[in-house]
C-alpha cells in the first residue's frame, strides 16, 4: 500500500506521522484491498475560524474510491474523526461487497408488501396446475 501524507500551512512532526500512521494502520487490518492512500492536514489561518485543523484522505481500494473531509480545533481531533469515519466507510464497503457476492435478496420494506409475499408463498399445494402437455413434432427431411 502507498501511503503519501501532505502538509499545508503546517510543518508535519514525527510525532504527526506516527500518530497518522497507528490510526491508519487500525484501518488497513480491515480491509487488505486498500492500494493508495493521499492524506492531506492542513491548518486554516483565518482567526475567525473555531475548527482551524483539516484533515482530508483520499483512499483508492480495489476498484473504489473514498474521499473524506473533517475539521476540528486541533489536528489529534481532525485526524481521530478522518480515522474513524474512513474506518466506518471501508467496513460498509467491504459488507456491501460480501453482500452482493452471496446474493443476499433485498429485503421488503413496506408491511403491506411483506404481507402479499408471505400469503403467496403460505400454502404450496393451493397452487392450480395447468394442462401440461407434451407434443412430438416430426420434420420433413426433404424441406430445404
Amino acid at each position: 500500500m502507498n501511503f503519501n501524507l501532505n502538509g499545508k500551512n503546517i510543518n508535519i512532526t514525527e510525532a504527526i506521522k506516527e500518530y497518522v500512521k497507528e490510526k491508519i494502520s487500525r484501518i488497513v487490518k480491515h480491509n487488505g484491498q486498500i492500494m493508495n492512500m493521499k492524506i492531506t492536514l492542513s491548518v486554516n489561518k483565518n482567526p475567525s475560524v473555531k475548527k482551524n485543523s483539516i484533515a482530508e484522505v483520499v483512499c483508492f481500494l480495489n476498484g473504489s474510491v473514498i474521499k473524506i473531509k473533517e475539521d476540528a480545533e486541533s489536528m489529534y481531533a481532525a485526524i481521530d474523526l478522518l480515522a474513524d469515519r474512513l474506518d466506518r466507510q471501508v467496513k460498509n464497503l467491504k459488507e456491501k461487497l460480501i453482500k452482493s457476492k452471496t446474493g443476499e435478496s433485498i429485503r421488503i420494506s413496506t408491511p403491506e408488501l411483506a404481507e402479499e409475499v408471505a400469503e403467496e408463498t403460505e400454502d404450496p399445494g393451493s397452487e392450480e396446475f395447468l394442462h401440461n402437455e407434451t407434443v412430438h413434432i416430426e420434420l420433413d427431411s426433404n424441406i430445404p
